[in-house]
């Protein structure tokens, strides 16, 4: 319910907004928002040649393609001129975000066909696990510490192994690994669901917690820093480490606290601290590699373990063929039936996220999400936050919505205040160390057809609230002399 609200007003406040501008003469043209493409140039007038300053129709009509660009920064887009029908179209800055139209399509070829792919194969991987019995034996090792998170999940019960190889994936950074575990394990807690149409506490404890974003090797950051040119990409890693399990932390007391889920539990609290101590010394073993040592083992970790999770995968289940035979099947065909039920989830949830992704697009492109973040930007500067900080909010504030919109604030944060300055390395922490709430949101609960999700949405947006403060605060810690 909360979450279709929230749809309704991003929806009903763009247009009320986009249609104000153009009642009031302040956007000439709408058709950016229907049909403009991210980073085209913005046609802001149009006028007759002669309605124009006679220094700029001669720069015109002397250009061999009757174009004239003026004031040609690299910093900022240009101002164009271009002569054509009688009439000069001006044009003005980039659009923000792709139009209405344009995102209906990358939705479905950038986003779910890619998503189906990895969700077929991943899946199919999983119908492996349980053919094998894998997925059993594994459940039960974790039953003791699952049951003290999850309370109403049976000791044993398929989701704990989902959950885990979830929590894995996102651990290393597998991000392609860890959403088919993600909604297999919303499918398996469904199964315990009372009520069908309601998240039940185990699902909201469980989206909170991946929301958190826990992450070990955040590869995909340290890719970006090294293509802007940083003097060391991976210097990051350590603060979107501490920052993201201070959010994960955050994510169990805060929803622990609601659920009342008893936490002087013997057994939680030594995995707790075994967590902690398996991180401490990862980052202390880190910490002693040179740049060239650091760059191959997080470049590496992550990938190995992807392939020998797979590998594991398949020796076990050729070990335990016996159980495929008894099961009327072979190993194949067990991942085929699996890599089918992969591509009916793609498809279940492709109206959920195309719906969500077009009210996002039509906000940044409305302009409203602009004035809204200029708004908090400046709230935040009148009360003393430093500048450099104010400066990366705006990767903050989309994150929760959108993730490639918060990357390329990123991006363009690194290019225009330098990837080693504080604000390219706190916009790194930020994308990092929390999720994307309402995509993660439309997805996992949009799969399995849930309609209330209680206080789902609440909790998430404040556990990246937490992520946010504790980046500055980390970020401040390791790179303010």
């Amino acid at each position: 319910m909360v979450l279709s609200r929230f749809w309704l007003v991003i929806f009903i406040s763009s247009i009320v907004f986009i249609v104000a501008g153009v009642v009031l003469s302040n956007s000439y043209s709408i058709d950016y928002i229907l049909n403009g493409k991210k980073d085209d140039p913005m046609l802001v007038s149009e006028k007759y040649l002669k309605d124009l300053p006679v220094a700029l129709q001669d720069s015109i009509n002397k250009s061999d393609e009757k174009t004239f660009v003026l004031n040609q920064v690299k910093a900022d887009a240009d101002t164009t001129y271009v002569y054509k029908n009688q009439t000069v179209q001006i044009y003005s800055g980039v659009q923000k975000s792709d139009g209405l139209l344009p995102t209906c399509k990358s939705t479905l070829i950038d986003l779910i066909l890619p998503l189906m792919a990895y969700l077929v194969f991943f899946c199919g991987l999983m119908q492996l696990l349980i053919d094998s019995g894998a997925a059993e034996k594994l459940a039960k090792l974790l039953s003791p510490v699952f049951v003290k998170v999850f309370p109403t999940v049976p000791k044993g019960h398929e989701s704990i192994s989902y959950m885990t190889l979830n929590f894995a994936a996102n651990f290393l950074g597998l991000d392609s690994a860890a959403t088919p575990f993600g909604l297999k394990a919303m499918e398996s807690l469904q199964e315990l669901n009372p009520d069908k149409s309601r998240a039940s506490d185990a699902q909201i404890m469980f989206m909170c917690l991946h929301a958190a974003g826990l992450t070990l090797i955040p590869t995909s950051i340290i890719g970006y820093r090294a293509a802007e040119g940083a003097s060391n990409p991976a210097d990051v890693m350590l603060p979107c480490i501490i920052t993201s399990f201070i959010g994960t932390i955050a994510a169990f007391l805060i929803i622990g606290i609601r659920q009342r889920i008893n936490f002087l539990s013997v057994s939680l609290i030594a995995t707790l601290m075994a967590l902690v101590g398996a991180i401490t010394g990862l980052m202390f073993y880190i910490n002693s590699l040179d740049i060239i040592q650091k760059h191959s083992f997080t470049g590496n970790l992550s990938g190995m373990m992807l392939i020998a999770i797979i590998g594991v995968t398949l020796l076990f289940a050729w070990i335990n063929e016996k159980k495929f035979v008894a099961k009327d099947t072979t190993v194949f065909d067990s991942f085929v039936d699996g890599a089918k039920n992969g591509m009916t989830t793609a498809v279940t949830i492709f109206p959920y996220v195309l719906g969500m992704l077009v009210a996002i697009s039509l906000f940044r492109n409305s302009g409203l999400f602009e004035i809204i973040s200029n708004w908090i930007a400046y709230g935040f500067a009148s009360v003393g936050v430093a500048k450099d900080i104010t400066d990366s909010l705006p990767v903050a504030m989309l994150r929760p919505f959108s993730s490639g919109g918060s990357r390329g604030f990123m991006i363009d944060a690194m290019r225009n205040f330098g990837p080693d300055s504080f604000t390219g390395r706190l916009v790194c922490i930020f994308q990092c160390s929390a999720e994307t709430t309402f995509y993660v949101i439309a997805v996992y609960f949009g799969s399995i057809k849930v309609k209330n999700t209680r206080y789902t949405l609440g909790a998430m947006l404040l556990v990246d609230l937490i992520c946010v403060i504790a980046a500055i605060f980390v970020a401040s810690w390791f790179f303010v002399r």
